[in-house]
């Protein structure tokens, strides 16, 4: 068990994505930090389409002690948005001081493909004015050579926000990600937070 942490309140961190992003792993990881630290945690997984690219989202609740998975409006502490869509279509759960982090990637939605709807405009300005800290989170797995590594490098992103040791964090990532794949899963985390920290 690592070293203790102690909230003056629950802290709720929304991660939100597209099927298939890695937004559970990511989670998981999360999760897994929170509770060696000592946190009571609970997880909530909302599955929208997930395997045909649809919204999916991973709501974790830490602290002393944790009734309640609901995510209500404005109540977020961090949101990790792994697409910039859903970075927008979510800021509303997310408190006035609470941050932003978001993968400066859009996926194009069925609906926009099949010429139902159109892709909203200016979303980088918009992220811009909600301050929003955006990260290359692919070039950024790329450039560490572990290009499926996107969700580790927000993971590392987020570690920035929280209370959490450094080596908490390296350590659950270690346990969660595949044992040939460690080294560039850790490589991916700790390029993460230095983008975050930029």
């Amino acid at each position: 068990m690592g070293e203790r942490v102690h909230l003056d309140h629950t802290m709720t961190v929304l991660l939100v994505g597209v099927g298939g992003q890695g937004t559970i792993l990511a989670g998981n990881i999360l999760a897994m930090t929170a509770s060696e630290a000592g946190l009571d945690v609970k997880v909530s997984e909302i599955h929208g389409m997930s395997q045909r690219g649809g919204s999916v989202s991973t709501i974790i609740r830490m602290g002393e002690h944790v009734d309640s998975m609901v995510c209500d409006p404005g109540t977020g502490d961090v949101l990790v948005a792994f697409e910039a869509i859903e970075a927008l279509r979510n800021q509303q759960f997310l408190k006035e001081d609470g941050r932003l982090f978001v993968n400066d990637e859009t996926i194009t939605p069925v609906p926009v493909n099949i010429g139902n709807a159109q892709m909203p405009r200016g979303v980088g300005a918009r992220l811009d004015e909600i301050g929003a800290v955006r990260i290359d989170a692919g070039e950024i797995a790329r450039g560490v050579g572990s290009p499926r590594s996107t969700n580790v490098v927000l993971v590392g992103a987020l570690s920035t926000a929280l209370p959490f040791a450094v080596d908490e964090w390296r350590d659950a990532i270690s346990r969660r990600v595949p044992p040939k794949t460690v080294e560039a899963n850790l490589a991916a985390f700790d390029a993460g937070r230095k983008a975050a920290e930029r």
